[in-house]
């Protein structure tokens, strides 16, 4: 029997009250709720039935709504900071000269992937749906406006968040049983006439779409390459044709959304390392290298980071460096370019899920399963404070560059609390409580003693999540692994920060935190994307200050944030 099409349309409105979010600076007032409809599922996928509510087999995998912001003009351009290094990283793949580019009759054009979504007859993608008047739209249409990508389910939806129709998609595509876990844009090659998407998976396979054009192309198909679900995808700064995939088996590929596939067999340079696993004294596994000379298919580069799920992955903003969050609880920070894992940081217990950059590059932060949000000095490769504050776990956490400068530092987080929380620090406030001496110089050893420490479990109806071995640090004893583990810093000796602000804004899971230069963006698991505008008065005298004026002193940047220095005070 033929199985009618239920359409579902998004829904937008502005709640009474306006949800206010109250912070030293002003109040941030709600602008609008845009609802994203949730498609129902494929008539060929059976739904899933379990009477068990304490059930804990594996779930099908899913997120919630997650956005990715891009704008053709440069209004909401984020400021530039100065970085410590002035020196500019060399291109990933810098010297192989299997990975340049040959140069075509096209020369600089963009290139466009082949084949057409609307009329695919792929069975990956069920239907696509464009707005009658897309065109018209585009043309229309302000250059400095905001575009928006969201996943919902197995929907993709295409949003002009600066027309007046905004709740009505440019375009939404529909797929057959997977689900988009993660998606990005390249920056480097947007225009009016071409933005470059990629978005990964619960399948495993990778979409290139070009939604100007409706064109797509599929990588890693049926898993040919990797065989589990993308847990996070981005483009690498700038590359225009290479990007990074984190699955769920551990691995970080790095993809060229231009060549073919072909089925991967592991580059292993010695017969010693084929024995070589990922564990707590090797932190990685070089399965095929950036520098192979064999680079005609795809992957470009394929690294075994460990045997648990890779949850998250930052790029720096020296284009150097990565930051890695696994569901082991660990924090590995990476030089991608050289191929080595540099550091490994540890939560206090349970999974690490989030991971972000300071803008000038000198702060980690992270937030996971221990109701915790981390700062991490970079420079100084420790723990810097632990946020407390949330109830539940900690989805996202983002920096704020119009509210950061060289001295002081905001940014938000987001959870399964339903709760977004703003953080102010500055440097006077990261001062650690008083220790003795000899603590001390335990704290700054790079070989920690040995330690034991039992696994505890945690069983959660959003699936399987083991709480790490955090006590646990590995034996150095190697000649070829030069990982600096870190031990677990004690709660005693440890800064503790409060929010400057806590609000609960919706009534399910918040999985997603932006900022842009005139407002704070949330997105929900069941598709409630929030904005809400800044406080408009001093928003251009205040907020963008380049970072290395000297009109900004500390006391200055203290009333900006709206804090006072906790170093004088209680922390």
């Amino acid at each position: 029997m033929a199985v009618p099409v239920v359409e579902t349309n998004n829904i937008i409105s502005t709640p009474e009250g306006g949800c206010p979010l109250q912070v030293g600076e002003g109040t941030y007032h709600l602008q609008d709720d845009l609802h994203l409809a949730t498609p129902p599922p494929h008539p060929s996928e059976a739904p899933i039935v379990n009477p068990n509510p304490l059930a804990t087999v594996p779930t099908p995998p899913t997120t919630g709504v997650k956005l990715s912001l891009v704008s053709l003009g440069n209004r909401n351009k984020a400021p530039v900071f100065p970085l410590k290094d002035s020196g500019i990283a060399p291109p990933f793949g810098d010297g192989n000269p299997a990975l340049v580019a040959p140069v075509g009759k096209e020369g600089n054009k963009r290139r466009k992937p082949k084949n057409n979504i609307v009329k695919s007859s792929s069975s990956f993608v069920s239907r696509v749906i464009t707005h009658e008047a897309a065109t018209k739209r585009l043309n229309d249409r302000n250059i400095d406006g905001l575009f928006a990508f969201a996943n919902i389910n197995r929907a993709f939806q295409w949003l002009d968040l600066s027309s007046k129709q905004k709740e009505e998609p440019l375009a939404k595509i529909l797929f057959t049983k997977a689900h988009m876990l993660s998606h990005d844009v390249n920056e480097l090659t947007k225009s009016t006439s071409h933005i470059d998407v990629v978005m990964g998976s619960s399948a495993g396979d990778i979409i290139w779409y070009e939604p100007v054009t409706q064109k797509y192309a599929r990588i890693n198909k049926n898993g040919v390459v990797s065989n589990s679900p993308v847990t996070h995808i981005k483009w690498i700064p700038g590359s225009e044709n290479l990007f990074m995939a984190a699955h769920a088996n551990g691995q970080l590929v790095v993809y060229d959304k231009e060549k073919e596939d072909a089925l991967f067999t592991p580059e292993l340079s010695s017969p010693s390392a084929e024995a070589f696993k990922p564990s707590r004294r090797h932190p990685l596994q070089v399965l095929k290298s950036v520098n192979s000379r064999n680079q005609k298919t795809n992957p470009v580069a394929l690294w075994k980071i460990a045997n648990q799920k890779i949850s998250q992955f930052a790029f720096s903003p020296d284009q150097r460096h990565l930051a890695i969050v696994l569901e082991d609880g660990s924090l590995r920070v990476m030089d991608y370019l050289k191929e080595e894992v540099l550091d490994i940081f540890r939560s206090y217990y349970g999974g690490l899920i989030c991971v972000c950059w300071s803008p000038d590059g000198k702060y980690i932060v992270t937030g996971g399963q221990d109701d915790l949000v981390t700062i991490w000095s970079f420079p100084e490769r420790k723990i810097v404070a632990r946020c407390q504050g949330h109830n539940s776990w900690v989805s996202t956490v983002a920096f704020d560059p119009w509210r950061c400068d060289e001295r002081t530092y905001r940014f938000g987080s987001v959870g399964d609390d339903c709760r977004l929380l703003l953080w102010d620090f500055s440097v006077g406030m990261l001062h650690r409580p008083r220790v003795h001496q000899a603590s001390a110089r335990q704290r700054t050893s790079l070989i920690p003693s040995n330690t034991q420490h039992t696994n505890r479990h945690r069983a959660d109806s959003a699936g399987n999540r083991v709480r790490s071995d955090s006590q646990r640090t590995a034996d150095l004893n190697s000649n070829y692994d030069h990982t600096v583990r870190h031990a677990v810093e004690p709660r005693a000796r440890t800064a503790l920060l409060p929010p400057i602000m806590s609000k609960s804004v919706g009534l399910d899971p918040i999985y997603w935190l932006g900022f842009q230069e005139d407002s704070i963006m949330t997105s929900s698991l069941e598709g409630h994307i929030r904005t809400w505008d800044r406080p408009r008065e001093g928003i251009n005298d205040n907020y963008n200050v380049h970072p290395s004026s000297p009109a900004i002193s500390a006391p200055a940047a203290r009333s900006r944030s709206g804090f006072a220095d906790p170093a004088k005070g209680s922390l």
